[in-house]
């Protein structure tokens, strides 16, 4: 049984509240509502927080709830919750739990029988999904790919084989250095979108290929917040042939490497599997 259904009438209930990833018009009116009459704000940064309450003339109690105390927290807002205290959680911006704390919080209070209703709103995933012109029956959000390692490795692999839109965060400072990797992993002609401030007054849309987003955003150093969305390997896949296969393993960067490891290398730039690959350069051995 859901643990909500067991939630008593005199219990408090905690909100989980969207609020705007930029342009402060962008709250629902439920969400303002809610957060007026909640008991208590919790916050992942109350000092940005502030304007946000300050500009809707807010003046709820806040407290402070990152990734840092979100454990220690758990039982005094339950506590609170039992007592009959109605508490909102809010992120920095957009929709909490997505890249943002409260999981534990929210997984730790239906445990317990609490009420825990969601007030919908802004999204930096979905606002840059829909107007991205990207694939959007099946996507992945995969929110900051790991900084380094084989964790990293393993992930950029996945996305070159993804057969739906990849949606990542990241910033502006590794961009490029991510992009690179990609193209290393994708090739350079997979479709990219780098969706950049939105809602903000210099939000921008950069749609191209790996190859030619990384030579632009070499000239031009991005800035702001930034989402990336990759587009699925399926959709170039199904249009290569076996000449166009053979050209990349017959290129130039590939010719010094071992036959595995040219196959593999070929595999993941194209976005196949490893085995049609070597078989094809072994066909193409014994002719």
């Amino acid at each position: 049984m859901d643990s909500q259904t067991n939630h008593q009438s005199g219990d408090g209930q905690l909100f989980i509240v969207a609020t705007p990833i930029g342009n402060l018009a962008d709250i629902t009116y439920r969400a303002v509502d809610t957060l007026r009459s909640v008991d208590l704000i919790a916050a992942e940064d109350t000092r940005n927080s502030r304007k946000l309450l300050q500009h809707y003339a807010i003046d709820t109690p806040m407290i402070t709830l990152h990734e840092h105390n979100e454990q220690a927290m758990l039982e005094q807002l339950k506590t609170r919750l039992l007592a009959g205290c109605d508490i909102a959680l809010i992120s920095d911006a957009g929709t909490p739990l997505i890249s943002d704390p409260g999981y534990r919080l929210v997984r730790f209070l239906r445990q317990h029988g609490i009420r825990v209703t969601p007030i919908p709103g802004a999204s930096s995933v979905i606002t840059a999904l829909c107007a991205a012109g990207l694939p959007t029956d099946h996507f992945r959000f995969c929110g900051f790919l790991p900084r380094s390692g084989k964790h990293r490795q393993q992930e950029l692999q996945r996305i070159a084989a993804a057969d739906e839109t990849i949606i990542l965060l990241e910033s502006p400072r590794r961009l490029l250095d991510t992009l690179t990797q990609l193209r290393d992993g994708c090739g350079g002609q997979r479709q990219v979108v780098v969706a950049r401030e939105l809602t903000k007054l210099h939000e921008s849309f950069i749609s191209d290929t790996l190859a030619a987003t990384i030579d632009h955003f070499s000239q031009h150093p991005p800035r702001g917040e930034i989402v990336l969305l990759v587009a699925p390997a399926a959709a170039e896949t199904l249009a290569l042939n076996d000449q166009q296969i053979l050209d990349c393993l017959n290129s130039a960067s590939m010719q010094s490497l071992p036959p595995s490891a040219r196959a593999k290398a070929v595999a993941n730039m194209l976005g196949i599997k490893r085995a049609s690959v070597y078989a094809l350069m072994t066909a193409e051995s014994r002719d």
